[in-house]
């Protein structure tokens, strides 16, 4: 799939709004509406090797567990997360936060997703509107995330390791 990017601007400094970010236990914060079911697959959930094991509730979708590890954090710029989803996890994701300093003390936010499908099934399937949703609902993330950091909004429970 071609990548999607969204993004959004915060009323916050670039070095917070990065120190939230490379905490991959935040990221179930502001994607709760469409992903669930956290779990961190090693203690340390801060910076490089960090990692998140989730479910992604897309309608239709029989193969929902997926996972994302941190595979580049250079502070206070940019994350990289790459992971897997789909049946047998043959879909590879690569998604990446972008952080660049604003006017005023401001923080504009990008996020890309790309995909890698596998199998001709896997590309017909994201053909089908996957795309969209996605895009949708990573745009909201954006706006969770920017509610979140400037306004203070709920947070939901801080996730764990799986079994701890």
């Amino acid at each position: 799939m071609d990548p999607l990017t969204v993004s959004t601007v915060i009323t916050a400094p670039r070095e917070q709004v990065f120190d939230y970010l490379q905490d991959i236990a935040n990221h179930s914060e502001f994607t709760d509406h469409y992903i669930v079911d956290w779990h961190l697959t090693r203690i340390d959930s801060v910076g490089r090797g960090a990692g998140a094991r989730f479910r992604v509730k897309a309608p239709g979708n029989r193969f929902s567990w997926g996972d994302a590890t941190f595979v580049e954090v250079e502070r206070p710029h940019r994350i990289v997360e790459a992971g897997r989803t789909g049946k047998n996890n043959r879909i590879r994701t690569i998604g990446t936060y972008e952080l660049a300093q604003g006017a005023s003390g401001t923080t504009r936010v990008h996020f890309t997703l790309e995909t890698a499908p596998a199998t001709i099934s896997d590309r017909l399937l994201e053909s089908l509107g996957a795309r969209r949703w996605l895009k949708r609902k990573n745009a909201r993330s954006m706006r969770r995330l920017r509610a979140i950091l400037e306004d203070g909004e709920q947070r939901g429970a801080r996730v764990t390791v799986a079994a701890g």
